[in-house]
């Protein structure tokens, strides 16, 4: 069985989560991405709003995850040559009764793959990889930050 957790007794606190992902596009893709010259027009842009989006939607996509009142959410995408790669960073905000740990997860997680959908005709071999939660603030059980990572 399956159920979702009462936070209804649960105090109000500010909560905040800074999640992470990677998209290895090989040479040619990231060499367009980096050019502004896929086809599909600006995969930066639209992988960040893609994300955005996405955070503000987790609780249809998550069945039992709660809706919460985000006050912020960020997408940042990096290029990372050495690696032929794009380091997507999501980060939200909220003051409310549970954590935004999915939010940002979702965010992240579907930045790297509307990116993937942007790059798909130039290669299918990409790669979306280490999809990881970098930190989070608030709660009951405290903050958590991934050793070796500075959000």
């Amino acid at each position: 069985m399956a159920v979702m957790v009462d936070v209804g007794g649960k105090p109000d606190s500010l909560r905040t989560a800074v999640a992470q992902a990677t998209v290895r596009l090989g040479e040619r893709a990231f060499g367009l991405l980096r050019e502004g010259a896929l086809k599909k027009g600006d995969a930066l842009c639209t992988a960040r709003l893609a994300g955005i989006s996405a955070a503000k939607m987790t609780p249809h996509l998550i069945p039992l995850c709660h809706p919460v009142p985000l006050h912020r959410v960020d997408v940042s995408l990096d290029l990372d040559p050495a690696r032929l790669a794009v380091v997507v960073t999501a980060t939200c905000g909220a003051h409310g009764k549970t954590g935004v740990e999915m939010e940002a997860l979702v965010a992240a997680s579907m930045a790297a793959l509307a990116l993937y959908d942007m790059c798909k005709a130039v290669s299918h071999d990409i790669v979306l990889e280490d999809i990881r939660l970098v930190s989070k603030t608030g709660g009951q059980r405290g903050d958590f930050h991934r050793p070796g990572n500075v959000p």
